[in-house]
This record gives structure tokens, C-alpha cells and sequence, in this order.
């Protein structure tokens, strides 16, 4: 485990290095194979995502429909669809962490994007990248399982009977932000210098973070804090509950990246405090 190394002065020097912020443009961009290869790392990932985790969503309404030949405690359960959306972040964030950083979510984009980690082509770039693929994701399991896809309502997310709309959107906000301050801890340079173990194990904590938002946030929205995940179901299902809910699951996501965000870069790591510190001692030199 690397620790502060001492320094002229006799104080602790930095052990690490925080990347210079991405410009908020870079058309360059647009000239490398390595954006349109990470533009695709995303959209299969989505589409992958949602496949198996829409159909588990399926599986298990069908196999505890008591009405259709079904038991009550049949199939895997919350707790199995809990485990399936984390242990599926999982999977995927460990593929293709190296190629794209393993985004898979419009909501983590755009937190990534506020703290100047991917530009403004790269993050649209990959929530239309998300967002297609969730749509093929769900489209693909639509057309195996087309008995049953309708009749369970096509993994679509929307808010539970007996809650208001202002409690669907906490859950939204507070499930969000749960995961995106996740990411922004488990790929912390701070952290990769200090803790030779952290690179390697980042994907376990995203993935745990999924499933246990989801373990708390199922009954009430059926748990979106995935713009994509949301939209994509929405749009192959296509009835009219889930589009009037609709919203909830692009602000709140979006609500809830910006203060993970903010909280992580500007109180944790006091990112704005710095900046301004080294401002003063170069205009005091």
C-alpha cells in the first residue's frame, strides 16, 4: 500500500496525480477509433444488460403466477432481481472498464461529465450509445418471450400503487446517488495510488451499490436510477403507465448524479478549494 512520500520541507507530498480535467469540446475526438470503439463497448453493454435483466424481471412473474400454473414463492424473487441488475453491473463494468469505463447508465455519464472526467461529445455519444442498446436489449427479449412479455408488463418501470410522485422521485434522487458516489469512490486516483487492491476490485462495490438500491427501491419504482434502463423498456412496451411515469426516471437519475458529483468533487476532495488555493499562491508569487 503506496503511502505520502516525505518531502524537502519534512510535510507529506501527494503519492498521486489527479488527470487534468477533459476539455469540454474536443473534436478531436471525433477523429479517433478509440471514442466509436468505446461508443459500441456501450451500446452492447446496455443492450446486454438489459437482455438478461429484463428477462429475469419476466422469469420470475411468470413462474409466481399462481394463475398460470405458478407458486407464490416461485422464481428468484426481489432478492434474485437485485442480484441480477448488480451482478450484471458487475460483469459489465469489468469488461469494459478498460475500453469505454464502463458507464452502462446515461446517469453515471452525466456525473462523469459535470466533474470534466468525459466531454460533451463523448457523454451524448454514449447516452444515445445506452440508450439504443437498451432498446435492443429489451426488444431482443420481447421477441423470445413474446407470450409472455405483455401480459407481465415488459420489465417496464413505473411508480407502484400508493405512493405519490414526489416519493417515487426521492427514491430516484437518493438510489442515483448511492451508485454515482459509488463510482466517483471506487475510481478515486486518490485511492488507485494508496490502494493497490481498488483498480481491480471497482467493479464489486458498483455492482454491490445496484443491488442493494435496488433491494430498498423495487416496490416503489421497480428501481430505474438507469435513464436507459427505463427508457428502453418503456419504448418496446409502450403503454401509457409507464410513459405518464416517465419522467421520474430521467430528472431523478440526473438530480441524483449532480449531487454525487458535487459531493464527491467539491467536498470530498475539495476539487474548487484547491483550485482557488493554487490561484492565490501563483498570483502571490
Amino acid at each position: 500500500m503506496a503511502k505520502g512520500v516525505e518531502g524537502a520541507e519534512g510535510y507529506q507530498a501527494r503519492d498521486y496525480e489527479d488527470p487534468p480535467p477533459t476539455p469540454f469540446f474536443d473534436a478531436d475526438e471525433l477523429t479517433k477509433w478509440s471514442l466509436y470503439r468505446a461508443v459500441i463497448a456501450e451500446f452492447v453493454a446496455t443492450l446486454l444488460f438489459l437482455y438478461v435483466t429484463v428477462l429475469t424481471v419476466i422469469g420470475y412473474k411468470i413462474q409466481s403466477d399462481t394463475t398460470a400454473g405458478g407458486v407464490d414463492c416461485g422464481g428468484v424473487g426481489i432478492l434474485g432481481i437485485a442480484w441480477a441488475f448488480g451482478g450484471m453491473i458487475f460483469i459489465l463494468v469489468y469488461c469494459t472498464a478498460g475500453i469505454s469505463g464502463g458507464h452502462i447508465n446515461p446517469a453515471v455519464t452525466f456525473g462523469l461529465f459535470l466533474a470534466r472526467k468525459v466531454s460533451l461529445i463523448r457523454a451524448v455519444l454514449y447516452m444515445v450509445a445506452q440508450c439504443l442498446g437498451a432498446i435492443c436489449g429489451v426488444g431482443f427479449v420481447k421477441a423470445f418471450q413474446s407470450a409472455y412479455y405483455v401480459r407481465y408488463g415488459g420489465g417496464a418501470n413505473s411508480l407502484a400503487d400508493g405512493y405519490s410522485t414526489g416519493t417515487g422521485l426521492a427514491a430516484e434522487i437518493i438510489g442515483t446517488f448511492v451508485l454515482v458516489y459509488t463510482v466517483f469512490s471506487a475510481t478515486d486516483p486518490k485511492r488507485n495510488a494508496r490502494d493497490s487492491h481498488v483498480p481491480v476490485l471497482a467493479p464489486l462495490p458498483i455492482g454491490f451499490a445496484v443491488f442493494m438500491v435496488h433491494l430498498a427501491t423495487i416496490p416503489i419504482t421497480g428501481t430505474g436510477i438507469n435513464p436507459a434502463r427505463s427508457f428502453g423498456a418503456a419504448v418496446i412496451f409502450n403503454e401509457s403507465k409507464p410513459w405518464d411515469d416517465h419522467w421520474i426516471f430521467w430528472v431523478g437519475p440526473f438530480i441524483g448524479a449532480a449531487i454525487a458529483a458535487f459531493y464527491h468533487q467539491f467536498v470530498l476532495r475539495a476539487s474548487g478549494s484547491k483550485s482557488l488555493g493554487s490561484f492565490r499562491s501563483a498570483a502571490n508569487v
